[in-house]
C-alpha cells in the first residue's frame, strides 16, 4: 500500500521550494527583524544550485539566534553573479566569498590536490581554515534554526572544549580512512560544527595519504570526525541539535518546535526543509 503521508511531505516540500525560490527576490527585500548581536562569525560552503536553502538557513539564523559578527557563504565557485547579490541583500553581515581558501603550499601534493579540486574536500579547506578571529560556526546550507538556539550565546561565553560537532544518529563515513570498527563511534557531522580555536590536522593528512583509491564523498566527514575526536571536541546536546532519519517516511516533522535548537536536513529527509516552518 503507498505511503501517502510520505509522499504527500515530499510533494509539499518540493512546491514549497519552488515557490520560494520563485519569490526569492521578493522574500529577500523583507528583511529579518534581529532582536540581538552574537559574537560569532559564521561560515556555509553551498553552490548555486542551494541558493534557495542557503537564503533560508541564513534567514532562520538571523531571525532565531541573531546577527553575527559576519556570515560568509563560500562558494563551490559556481554562484552566478545575480545569486551573489541576492544573498548579499539577505543582511549587512552577509558576504559571498568567490572560492574556498587556499590550503597551505607545504601539505602533501596528494592532500592539497583533494583540498583544491574535489567538491567535498573543498568543504574540508573551509573547515580546516576556522577559527579565523574568534569563535566560529561553520553550516551546511540545509540547516535550520529554531527557538532553542539561543542557549548558543551561553556556549560561546563559556567555552570548555576545543570545538561543539552536530552528533550523527549513524556512522556515515570513509571506512578506509579507520584503523579499525570502534573509530566509528561517536560519530559526528560536519554539518553544523562550533570552533573555539584552531585544530592540530595532521591526522587527517597522515589518514589521507593512506587511500590508495580515490576519495569519496564521505571522505571529508571522516577527516573531520577522527580529527575532532583526537582534538577532544564534544557534541551539542542531540535533543535540541538534531540529526535524525526516522521520520522520513512519515508526513510530519518530529523535532520541528521551540524546544529544538536547529536541524540538520540532510539528503532523505530534504522535503521536510521546506514543511517545518
Amino acid at each position: 500500500m503507498p505511503n501517502f503521508g510520505y509522499h504527500l511531505a515530499r510533494f509539499e516540500g518540493s512546491l514549497s521550494r519552488r515557490l520560494y525560490q520563485l519569490f526569492l527576490r521578493r522574500i529577500v527585500r523583507n528583511r529579518v527583524p534581529v532582536t540581538r548581536s552574537i559574537p560569532l562569525d559564521v561560515f556555509s560552503y553551498s553552490g548555486n544550485t542551494a541558493v534557495p536553502e542557503q537564503a533560508a538557513s541564513i534567514r532562520s539564523f538571523l531571525r532565531h539566534a541573531g546577527r553575527p559578527k559576519s556570515f560568509t557563504v563560500v562558494s563551490d565557485g559556481s554562484h552566478s553573479p545575480r545569486n551573489i547579490r541576492l544573498l548579499q541583500q539577505i543582511d549587512p553581515s552577509v558576504h559571498v566569498q568567490s572560492s574556498p581558501p587556499v590550503p597551505s603550499s607545504d601539505l602533501p601534493e596528494k592532500f592539497r590536490e583533494y583540498l583544491t579540486t574535489h567538491p567535498t574536500g573543498k568543504q574540508l579547506a573551509v573547515i580546516m581554515s576556522l577559527p579565523v578571529n574568534g569563535p566560529a560556526l561553520y553550516l551546511d546550507s540545509d540547516v535550520l534554526f529554531f527557538d532553542a538556539v539561543s542557549d548558543l550565546v551561553d556556549r560561546i561565553a563559556e567555552p570548555n572544549v576545543p570545538a561543539l560537532y552536530l552528533a550523527d544518529c549513524q556512522f556515515s563515513g570513509d571506512s578506509r580512512l579507520l584503523l579499525d570498527s570502534a573509530e566509528e563511534n561517536r560519530p559526528v557531522n560536519t554539518g553544523v560544527l562550533l570552533l573555539f580555536r584552531k585544530i592540530d590536522w595532521s591526522l587527517a593528512r597522515e589518514r589521507f595519504q593512506m587511500l590508495e583509491t580515490a576519495p569519496n564523498f564521505f571522505t571529508n566527514q571522516t577527516l573531520v570526525h577522527l580529527v575532532l575526536h583526537a582534538a577532544g571536541a564534544e557534541p551539542f546536546d542531540p535533543a535540541k541539535y538534531v540529526l535524525r532519519l526516522d521520520d522520513q517516511f512519515v508526513h510530519a516533522d518530529r523535532y520541528a518546535g521551540p524546544m529544538l535548537a536547529l536541524r540538520h536536513y540532510v539528503n532523505p529527509v530534504r522535503h521536510k526543509f521546506w514543511t517545518s516552518h
